[in-house]
């Protein structure tokens, strides 16, 4: 008995729960990281005022004005190359009354009066009308060169327009990502994300504006290019027709058209008293 009262003792002691340890206390969360931008950024700030750098803001307003002069500038050029102001039809109507009536000093008169392309086109080639018809024909292609190179010299600024701004927006990319890189090699390449995206911010804002601009410009620039190319050509022919009387064959034509025109088949002649006595 005594032998295996140590033995129970010792089995005891192993046996006993040992005591709990104390609990590891949970990790602290971490706080919360509030947005540096102080909330949603509006349509204004994202695309007139991305950041405060000025030259980027200069550059960015420079481009919407460019925008404004460009598209009040093309609603002037479709008003002025309007199909009633290049080629007026009350014009062409009374200069064929006039020639047909051979009133040539009168018509002369009247496209004097009339600063239109049609009646510029009208004045050279009848002033040149005692030299000949060759000569008034060569009166309307050097009027017409001169006259189109008039016209479209103004649809040009819509071309240099379209030229201009795309590499004023890519001037604005290139100083954008300048200042971005500038502020990456200044703080140690651990720069502030605002600051940081403010040039990056720039130089997309202002390649969009010079897109804008330029896209518009060049569209309006080929469509009314077309449309007075188109007009003037028209032009030339209507005044050629209205000169078709000065041609020398014309008259002759005119002449042996009429004289080969079947004489009419004689009436018959009643016969009278006296053949019929004879009969």
């Amino acid at each position: 008995m005594r032998r295996i009262t140590p033995v129970l003792l010792l089995l005891l002691l192993t046996a006993a729960p040992l005591p709990a340890q104390e609990a590891a206390p949970p990790p602290a969360a971490a706080p919360a990281v509030e947005p540096s931008g102080g909330g949603v950024i509006s349509f204004f700030q994202a695309f007139f005022w991305p950041s405060s750098d000025p030259i980027g803001l200069i550059i960015i307003w420079g481009l919407l004005i460019l925008s404004a002069m460009s598209v009040g500038y093309t609603i002037k050029l479709v008003l002025d190359f309007r199909r009633d102001t290049v080629l007026p039809p009350q014009t062409t109507e009374k200069l064929r009354d006039l020639i047909d009536q051979k009133k040539y000093r009168q018509a002369i008169d009247a496209a004097k009066d009339d600063p239109s392309f049609l009646a510029v086109l009208a004045r050279s080639a009848l002033d040149e009308s005692p030299n000949g018809y060759s000569a008034m024909e060569r009166a309307i292609e050097e009027a017409a060169d001169v006259e189109i190179s008039r016209m479209l010299r103004p649809i040009e600024m819509l071309n240099v327009l379209g030229n201009i701004a795309p590499m004023i927006g890519l001037f604005g990319t290139v100083y954008g990502m300048i200042v971005a890189f500038q502020q990456l090699v200044a703080t140690g390449g651990k720069p502030d994300p605002a600051s940081l995206a403010g040039g990056i911010s720039t130089a997309l804002v202002t390649t969009f504006w010079g897109l804008v601009v330029a896209i518009p410009a060049l569209a309006a620039y080929a469509l009314i290019r077309n449309r007075v190319d188109a007009l003037t050509s028209e032009g030339m022919v209507i005044v050629e027709n209205l000169i078709r009387v000065f041609k020398p064959g014309s008259r002759r034509k005119d002449r042996s058209s009429a004289s080969s025109r079947p004489d009419a088949p004689p009436t018959p002649q009643p016969k009278s008293t006296e053949d019929e006595k004879e009969d």
